[in-house]
């Protein structure tokens, strides 16, 4: 049996109020990196470690430009999503339940990156297959 994980952006958040009290830019505005409805599949095996390489290329579908998504073909995820959300891929890409007992199928999990002016939601799944 080998393992691939699935990552897609169900929903972006922004708080104007927080940005204006808070960030060095008060316009910042919603998370340039990702858009709702973006697709990433990791894989890692013998041909490919997308863990390693910190998801760079996993984009399979997006409505925007790839090159100006962040896991697509030139940059990897972002670092704060990555520090989020890396050790549930890493789990799932091994086989390993990622959220048993919280979610209603331990093989998914709803996640968000940890900006919390402007957080980006995503659906991890864990995809088993021969």
């Amino acid at each position: 049996m080998k393992h691939k994980v699935r990552l897609t952006v169900i929903d972006k958040k922004l708080y104007p109020e927080l940005q204006a009290q808070y960030c060095a830019d008060p316009d910042s505005g919603a998370c340039p990196c990702y858009n709702v409805g973006d697709v990433f599949e990791f894989f890692r095996d013998d041909e490919r470690d997308d863990f390693w390489h910190c998801g760079l290329n996993t984009l399979v579908h997006t409505d925007a430009d790839p090159a100006t998504v962040a896991g697509g073909p030139d940059m990897p995820h972002c670092s704060e999503l990555w520090d989020a959300i890396s050790r549930y891929i890493y789990t799932g890409l091994q086989g390993g339940s990622i959220m048993k007992g919280w979610m209603r199928r331990e093989n998914e999990m709803i996640a968000c990156c940890s900006d919390g002016t402007r957080p980006v939601i995503f659906k991890i799944e864990r995809i088993d297959y021969e």
